[in-house]
């Protein structure tokens, strides 16, 4: 995994999942020379890269991914896969319009994961769900898969999942964490299950060795 947010950093604080701290930026712009040293290290990796890249330099690093970079990927044996997430409430409108942006501005080597996340609301338009949308049915041929997070209750399962991420745990740190009360582990084994079972979907239709880029 790789963590370019120099922001947030925030897969960086889980120093279980071994992750590198790439600083691509100068100012508000990407360091050519500092991006190839991220691509160089991509090139030379036989498994699946995740790049981590938050709200501070993702505009900046999307608009220099356009051009040439999906197409080298694919040439070094990787697909790149560009995950999005669309929230429901008041910022769900935003979120969907973002997911079309990045469609319309990614080329076709690009697919896309779409992450529903219903923590601040359900994900409707007129009563339609997400796949019923024509934000969607435009796009539909660039969407390899659909996550669905479950809605989970804030007081239990949504409280337990808030306090090992803000913790920076993995769910195996957690789950060995004796402290920890045997609901909570239990929960979290839940959710763990449900989580994972969604993304081994996803690694199902990926057919070669991919390129992440979490937004």
């Amino acid at each position: 995994m790789r963590d370019t947010d120099q922001l947030m950093l925030r897969f960086y604080g889980f120093k279980k999942l071994n992750v590198k701290q790439i600083n691509v930026m100068n100012n508000i712009e990407i360091d050519p020379r500092k991006f190839d040293d991220l691509i160089r290290l991509i090139a030379n990796i036989e498994t699946d890269v995740i790049i981590d890249n938050g709200a501070s330099t993702f505009v900046p690093m999307s608009h220099y991914l356009i051009n040439q970079i999906p197409a080298l990927l694919l040439d070094m044996g990787h697909e790149l896969v560009v995950h999005t997430v669309i929230t429901g409430s008041q910022a769900w409108l935003d979120t969907l319009n973002g997911f079309v942006h990045l469609v319309k501005q990614f080329p076709k080597e690009a697919l896309f994961v779409v992450w529903l996340n219903p923590y601040w609301g359900e994900i409707t338009m007129n009563g339609k769900q997400f796949e019923e949308m024509k934000a969607y049915l435009d796009n539909k041929a660039r969407v390899s898969a659909i996550i669905r997070i479950p809605h989970y209750k804030p007081e239990t399962f949504g409280k337990d999942l808030s306090e090992i991420l803000q913790s920076k745990f993995t769910f195996d740190e957690a789950l060995k964490n004796s402290a920890l009360p045997v609901m909570v582990r239990q929960r979290l084994t839940i959710i763990r299950r449900q989580l994972f079972t969604n993304l081994e979907n996803v690694a199902a239709v990926l057919s070669r060795t991919t390129t992440s880029w979490m937004h």
